[in-house]
């Protein structure tokens, strides 16, 4: 799917997965404290967690993942030069669909960081 406005499109997912924090509780707060425990700084700090994430959501093909990794390399101070990298080592690993969400996670990017 190609999303036109990715502030919206993040805006609309957050409604949707309300409504399964409140339908299935344990399990987004388990998968909360999953993401946490990945995403925390260790011996990779935070940034180079969100940009692996971000080349999984390519390659997975996932435009959640796209939306949400490619906000938070932004507001982590990844640079355009980073995610075109990061794009470039998912084209890699996945192939021509990489290629294609690769743009689109490009897309996402500059949607996200535009008024920035």
């Amino acid at each position: 799917m190609a999303v036109a406005d990715w502030e919206k499109f993040i805006t609309q997912t957050d409604g949707r997965m309300a409504e399964v924090r409140k339908g299935a509780p344990d399990t987004a707060e388990g998968f909360a404290a999953l993401a946490a425990g990945a995403m925390k700084d260790g011996a990779l700090d935070a940034k180079t967690k969100e940009l692996i994430a971000l080349a999984i959501g390519i390659t997975a093909r996932c435009d959640g993942c796209l939306a949400y990794h490619a906000r938070a390399s932004a507001r982590l101070g990844a640079s355009r030069e980073e995610i075109l990298e990061v794009i470039g080592v998912a084209i890699y690993m996945g192939g021509g669909p990489s290629m294609i969400y690769g743009s689109e996670a490009l897309a996402a990017f500059d949607g996200l960081t535009a008024s920035d």
